[in-house]
């Protein structure tokens, strides 16, 4: 593989010294772009895009041709481990993605079996090698998967839920099955995130989306303690250097202490936590990474420069800070605002790492 020539994000997630802030964006390769727009035309739909490795090494890279990111991520979605599962995903127009079989008795739930990524994610595979040879070396690659509560929440309610009410009944009700579900999935995962690091992802990231939804009892059993089990099972190492691992749980601030216990290299928090007293809560075990609202991005630039200002001043000094959103940005963003967000970041950071 080419050597990294920007490994700022890489060492920013280990606590080394760098020599400003590094930023990406969740969901950077997305409808604000049109550029994403127009390929997605010609894929015919998202699955379309998401199953052609070809388009998705394309997506994966236009936001970079654009702005200066330190980091590429796979453009797929958490669904496809589902749908390996035989759920049947599809999405329908302005309803989001939905199963054709979601998990409705018990019977379908004690068949839910964990697929081998290398037969039926390959296509996923197959993008991220094609990712990793068309980067070059430019940035590092950022591999992904759902966290098993937040699968098991579409796999259970059939798709998007306002309420989560037929996956919560289940684990009130049934906590054996909801436990198979996890344990189930929790295994598809981690076989999965290190199919993609053997594939050539330099760094994995879990998206617990839904955890927040948890009571404080429940996120622990039901959604922490199954993303603990995947961290510790994760490939550490390849091509000689640590694989970065990140946890993000929206909405899970009240739990950061305990998250950045389950052994992950970095934190991802949404805008509802103050950084400065995450960094305070957490001290040197993990990177924290976040944390800027995605509505902001539709300010004018001087009051996107202000809130840049504002979180990288709330850390403080030193590593250990990926700057990104709290959660995906939003398809109405103008593009150039996302520039400007890029850019202040690079130029106001510096200050706060030593030369």
């Amino acid at each position: 593989m080419t050597a990294l020539q920007n490994d700022v994000f890489l060492r920013a997630l280990l606590r080394e010294p760098v020599p400003y802030t590094p930023i990406w964006m969740m969901r950077q390769a997305g409808r604000y772009l049109p550029e994403y727009c127009e390929t997605r035309r010609r894929a015919g739909n998202f699955m379309g895009l998401c199953t052609n490795p070809t388009l998705a090494t394309e997506v994966t890279l236009q936001p970079l041709e654009r702005f200066p990111l330190d980091a590429a991520i796979l453009f797929s979605d958490i669904l496809t481990v589902p749908d390996a599962m035989g759920l049947g995903l599809y999405f329908a127009e302005g309803e989001g993605p939905k199963f054709e079989r979601p998990l409705t008795d018990e019977a379908s739930i004690l068949a839910l079996a964990a697929p081998d990524p290398t037969d039926r994610l390959r296509y996923v595979l197959d993008a991220v090698s094609s990712i990793r040879q068309a980067l070059n070396g430019r940035v590092p690659l950022i591999g992904f998967s759902g966290s098993p509560w937040t699968l098991a929440c579409y796999m259970v309610e059939g798709g998007s839920s306002a309420d989560f009410r037929k996956v919560k009944a289940l684990m009130y009700d049934r906590p054996d099955l909801m436990h198979h579900i996890l344990q189930v999935t929790t295994r598809a995962v981690i076989d999965y995130l290190n199919a993609q690091i053997e594939a050539g992802a330099q760094a994995v990231m879990i998206f617990d989306t839904w955890g927040g939804a948890l009571s404080h009892a429940a996120y622990e059993t039901f959604s922490l303690a199954y993303m603990q089990e995947i961290v510790s099972q994760l490939t550490r190492e390849r091509e000689g250097r640590r694989v970065p691992s990140i946890v993000f749980t929206k909405n899970g601030g009240q739990w950061l202490e305990k998250i950045a216990d389950i052994g992950s290299d970095a934190v991802g928090l949404d805008w509802t936590t103050d950084i400065g007293d995450a960094r305070r809560r957490v001290g040197a075990r993990v990177a924290l990474q976040g944390n800027f609202d995605p509505n902001a991005l539709f300010a004018n630039p001087a009051a996107i420069e202000a809130e840049a200002a504002r979180i990288l001043a709330a850390y403080g000094h030193g590593s250990g800070h990926v700057f990104n959103l709290g959660h995906g940005i939003s398809q109405f963003t103008p593009p150039e605002h996302a520039g400007v967000l890029v850019e202040a970041v690079h130029r106001l950071s510096r200050q706060y790492h030593a030369a």
